[in-house]
């Protein structure tokens, strides 16, 4: 794979994850001061500004003259065009997708295109990471309709290394004026769905949300077309959260990343949001999933587990042995860009200018989009309030507010517009005088070398954003400070309080009288404070930059690839359905072991919606494994038995009608429908722990909402599936306290802790211990002269019940010796030569099975009266089964282990769901 420095394999290769990491960053470090050395690259004279908060690609771009300056960025990850082509062939492409590409296209003729290409937030990222060949994928901004301009553009896009993904106007609106900017960008700042209009808004949502959709797909073809094996794909931002999905359906080998550029809101507000769950499965489809702050990472997780109902973990999200990491990624800018801009002849000239202008007053300065999350009129009305309370300094400090307009259209925004000129107007008309006002306002942007002189003699700079991804105008501020040192007033709302935290002084925008005091404590400053705040954001701001940060994400998407790939080998392969269906065929005796719960019943939703819990509180089976089912069961070359862990009376009312074997709690009742209920249990089971465990059970019970237990005769069962989340893990962690101190403290039990259930069971109660009791019985029941061939043992068991996949397993040498099965007589296996099957990794190479059977008791019973504590049995039909002949005559590739809905099992073989066995006992029965 060209570029991935992971296929090395020489001794001294790191073997953790934090080794890898680390020898990276030193690499990157060394790679670093090599092509520093070699660029000589200039600052183009011509670029201009706009502000970048959020650094969403929606805002990345800023429009400068087509200079040769500018031509010379080539978006390879490099600007050095003389590097050798065997250094060039080793490097490994990294795809960017975004909404849009770095340019914007302006249309000279029918074949002409005139390309302005933009350096800001993450192209300027970009072009620092030098081991990385990149590409750019997006939308050029405007409508091409015919194939002459489309081809014109796309040969033009190509020497600035971009790939167009060509949208029409009604897309465009639907996608990226509807859903992205009418829906995500302001739920994901808190401003909640939209609520003028509420009706109609609704109707349009799910019109915007296929719109979103087929924009994504239309981005996931452009992407499969240009993909080689070995690219890392990089999505960005709210505008792409479907495309990894369609990445992963097309090529689930693809390295994909996705990154976040906005803040991600709490659990709370995000399930507001219609087709949530579609959303937070399509990004978790991504490898890795990047996000400004920690808190970002945390709500999304939390968002994953409390709508979808998975696993947060450390490193991320687990689905079923499936791990998103999910991790902060803080983005900064390129510092350097702005300290050598200071010593600019003409920066220099800007400041000498301001600082004639401004001589004698303070400056404060403010630089924001004109947009309701930068809270500009709360700036605005602390900046009054500090007036007010501080008369002397009315006519020392002046408050600069550059407010960059967008989104100009709507009618929003031209409101909070007319709100913030009011404000301004009557705090100069307040405190101005003839000469001088407090406050210069402009609705403009400033070009680059403007405003880093503005920066520069900037004594407080003031950001209140109401909600920020992470507003890189402080890091900018702070980079433009090396001699002046000034104080940063922060919103403790911006991504950027989390890493600038430490030297700015952090505010709660909404709380106008502590902006105000914080205003003054920063004006009043000492010397030497402000110097030490000013060193503290100057190292983070140097060191962590924007170039650090692609180089970053990037490593750690290469080295989580790697982790996947050591998790994989733990996750069993899907079922060879055709397979197991030919050699069903080919069999003279066959038994199929079917699960029930979530084999053979209804999918339920996870969290409870739509009757679910009432659903599960009384499963049934699927109307569509009925006919099926039925027709394998008058199969006389098979055998089935249903085993599961429910009471009697659940597999009595489902399989009343059905000519097979019911194996009801976990195997410890037997009967064939035709005939009465029989115990496999040992003798004098001890049941004196049922009262004081059900009195636990049934505390927790009324503490929990939505929680339940069941009291089965062998077993009880606390489960909190449908509970919060939270609050249901740490009642069970409570509950297993309660009872390893207490009921069970002494007892000969085993506690199986289910994925939010809590069960308490005799000891060897599990379906493994059972099978070969029912084993002997059917044997014995139907006269079996033929021994069985073939094995199909399918379900959605506990890990402590898999005992019953390893019971089947040819035992041959391995390195790590088989599980122990307890209670079950130690047969006697043979092995033969291999066959052709495909099967798991870590299963067991094909072999011939032979079990003999020792003696079996079976006692044909109707009731169980408990007497002291113990259960006793009342027998009607007590008989010892010595088999002498075998009753397996198995090759390994006549037995299929799978589990549905589990990726990691002792299975051989796993099933998505029970839709897939639907499927599977179709095709069985069209072959009976």
């Amino acid at each position: 794979m060209p570029g991935n420095k992971y296929n090395c394999s020489s001794a001294g290769t790191p073997r953790t994850r934090l080794e890898r990491l680390l020898r990276e960053r030193e690499l990157r470090k060394i790679n670093k001061s090599l092509n520093d050395n070699g660029d000589t690259d200039q600052l183009s004279a011509q670029e201009s500004f706009s502000p970048d908060a959020d650094t969403s690609p929606h805002y990345w771009f800023n429009d400068h003259e087509d200079s040769p300056e500018a031509a010379r960025f080539s978006f390879d990850g490099s600007c050095d065009h003389q590097r050798q082509d065997h250094f060039r062939a080793s490097k490994q492409r990294l795809l960017v997708v975004a909404n849009r590409l770095p340019v914007s296209a302006v249309r000279r003729g029918d074949d002409s295109w005139q390309l302005e290409i933009s350096v800001g937030g993450l192209v300027s990222a970009l072009l620092g990471v030098k081991e990385f060949e990149t590409r750019w994928i997006g939308w050029a901004g405007v409508n091409v309709p015919d194939e002459i301009g489309q081809k014109a553009l796309t040969k033009a896009l190509a020497e600035k290394r971009c790939i167009p993904v060509f949208l029409d106007e009604e897309i465009v609106h639907q996608y990226y004026n509807g859903y992205c900017n009418n829906i995500l960008w302001p739920l994901f700042h808190y401003l909640g769905l939209p609520q003028e209009d509420r009706l109609a808004t609704t109707r349009s949502f799910q019109s915007q949300f296929d719109a979103y959709k087929k924009a994504n797909q239309m981005f996931a073809d452009v992407v499969n077309e240009h993909y080689e094996e070995g690219d890392v794909v990089w999505c960005h931002d709210y505008h792409l959260m479907f495309l990894p999905k369609c990445l992963k359906e097309r090529n689930s080998k693809m390295k994909v990343g996705w990154f976040l550029h906005t803040p991600f809101p709490s659990s709370e507000i995000h399930r507001t949001l219609p087709c949530r769950s579609e959303l937070l499965r399509s990004v978790l489809a991504a490898d890795l999933v990047g996000f400004h702050t920690y808190d970002y990472a945390r709500h999304f997780v939390s968002a994953c587990t409390r709508i979808l109902g998975l696993e947060g973990t450390p490193e991320g999200v687990e689905d079923q042995g499936k791990l998103t990491r999910v991790a902060a990624f803080p983005i900064g800018i390129d510092s350097e860009r702005f300290i050598q801009a200071l010593e600019l002849p003409q920066v220099q000239d800007h400041m000498k200018e301001l600082k004639e202008r401004f001589a004698g007053r303070k400056v404060m300065l403010g630089v924001d989009r004109l947009d309701m999350i930068k809270g500009i009129p709360q700036k605005i009305l602390a900046f009054e309030k500090f007036l007010e309370e501080n008369p002397d300094w009315r006519d020392k400090v002046v408050l600069l507010q550059i407010a960059v307009p967008t989104r100009t259209d709507v009618p929003e925004y031209q409101k909070l517009t007319s709100q913030v000129h009011e404000i301004v107007g009557r705090i100069n008309g307040r405190f101005g005088t003839l000469t001088a006002v407090p406050i210069h306002h402009l609705d403009r942007s400033l070009d680059f070398h403007a405003l880093c002189a503005l920066y520069a003699v900037t004594d407080v700079a003031l950001v209140t954003s109401l909600r920020d991804g992470m507003n890189l105008v402080s890091y900018e501020f702070v980079a433009c400070q090396a001699s002046k040192k000034g104080v940063l007033i922060l919103s403790e709302f911006a991504g950027a309080a989390q890493s600038l935290g430490a030297g700015a002084i952090l505010v709660n925008p909404w709380n106008v009288t502590e902006v105000a005091s914080s205003i003054g404590y920063a004006l009043n400053m000492p010397a030497d404070e402000r110097e030490k705040r000013h060193h503290h954001n100057f190292m983070h701001v140097t060191t962590h930059t924007s170039q650090e940060w692609a180089a970053t994400f990037v490593s750690e998407l290469n080295d989580t690839i790697v982790e996947a790939q050591l998790r994989t080998r733990q996750i069993r392969p899907l079922l060879p359905i055709d397979v197991a269906v030919n050699r069903y065929s080919q069999s003279n005796n066959r038994l199929l072991i079917l699960g029930f719960n979530a084999t053979l019943t209804e999918p339920v939703d996870t969290l409870g919606r739509k009757g679910s819990q009432i659903k599960e509180l009384e499963p049934k089976l699927r109307p569509d494994l009925q006919e099926p089912l039925k027709k394998l069961c008058n199969d006389p070359k098979t055998t089935i038995v249903v085993l599961s862990g429910s009471d009697r009376s659940v597999l009595d009312d489902n399989f009343g009608d059905y000519n097979l074997w019911l194996a009801a709690e976990n195997g410890m009742f037997l009967r064939i429908t035709k005939g009465e209920w029989m115990t496999t249990m040992p003798e004098n089971l001890n049941m004196e722990w049922v009262a004081s465990v059900k009195h636990v059970f049934e505390y927790f019970t009324e503490r929990t909402p939505r929680s339940h237990f069941e009291l089965r005769e062998t077993s009880l069962i606390w489960n909190y599936k449908y509970s919060d989340v939270e609050f249901g893990r740490l009642q069970a962690r409570d509950l297993l306290q309660h009872l390893w101190t207490g009921p069970i403290s002494n007892a000969s039990l085993d506690v199986v802790q289910g994925r939010r259930s809590v069960e308490v069971r005799s000891v060897g109660v599990t379906k493994g211990a059972a099978i070969d009791r029912i084993l002997g019985e059917i044997v014995r029941n139907k006269g079996m002269k033929k021994p069985i061939d073939y094995v199909l043992c399918i379900g959605h068991f506990l890990a402590k019940d898999e005992d019953i996949y390893t019971f089947f397993e040819p035992e041959l040498p391995s390195e790590t010796p088989p599980p122990v099965r307890p209670q079950v007589p130690t047969p006697v296996r043979t092995t033969t030569s291999e066959t052709k099957l495909p099967v798991s990794r870590s299963a067991p190479r094909p072999a011939r099975l032979k079990k003999q059977r020792s003696l079996s008791t079976i006692e044909r019973k109707t009731k169980y009266p408990i007497v002291g504590g113990v259960l006793q049995s009342v027998v009607a039909d007590r008989m010892s089964l010595q088999e002498g002949s075998s009753v397996l005559d198995l090759q390994g590739d006549n037995y299929f282990s799978c589990s549905v809905a589990r990726k990691r099992s002792n299975s051989r073989y796993q099933l998505g769901s029970s839709d897939d066995v639907v499927r599977l006992l179709r095709e069985m029965a069209d072959h009976s």
